[in-house]
């Protein structure tokens, strides 16, 4: 194993390693260069149709903060694996109640480089208050391209990974 193991191994490596009943149905597991998200869906809470959104909310994060304690461990131990085998960092994150939380993501810096104008926009969004910094306006902007673009942005993804399918079948160079 190593940063040259595919998306689809690092998944099965992953349904492998996890504990039975952490979750329900298996995790998404996302790959990138640098880091493995892995988010598993927990079972939902159950309380009384009569419960408002605030109990609702209250016992979801309960459950949450539950299960992070209660498998720190385990997920450290995983993560150290994985984390020398694929050499890359590993986070979690769980979705319940249509709800995700990530603890411990990795907040990477992305050198790029900017014409006056695109500076002026990231200006005029700090200036605005919508944005803390340039940095922070970037990681704004970008995260707006993504949600108004998603469908564009997943086929991209998609194809993506039918090109790294399509190499892992190809002939190794050594």
């Amino acid at each position: 194993m190593d940063r040259h193991t595919s998306a689809d191994e690092i998944q099965g490596w992953f349904a492998g390693r996890l504990a039975e009943g952490w979750f329900v149905g298996p995790p998404e597991v996302h790959v990138d260069r640098e880091e493995i998200l892995v988010i598993g869906e927990l079972a939902d809470v159950e309380l009384g149709k009569d419960a408002s959104d605030a109990a609702r909310a209250a016992a979801r994060q309960a459950r949450t903060d539950a299960f992070r304690e209660e498998t720190r461990e385990s997920r450290m131990r995983i993560a150290d694996d994985a984390q020398h085998g694929f050499g890359r960092a590993v986070s979690w994150g769980v979705r319940i109640g249509g709800t995700e939380r990530l603890f411990t993501t990795l907040a990477l810096p992305v050198m790029t480089r900017l014409r006056m104008a695109e500076r002026r926009t990231l200006d005029t969004l700090v200036a605005a208050g919508v944005a803390r910094s340039r940095a922070d306006a970037l990681a704004w902007c970008v995260r707006l391209v993504a949600e108004h673009e998603g469908d564009w942005i997943a086929g991209l993804r998609e194809a993506l990974e039918a090109v790294e399918k399509r190499r892992a079948q190809g002939p190794r160079l050594h």
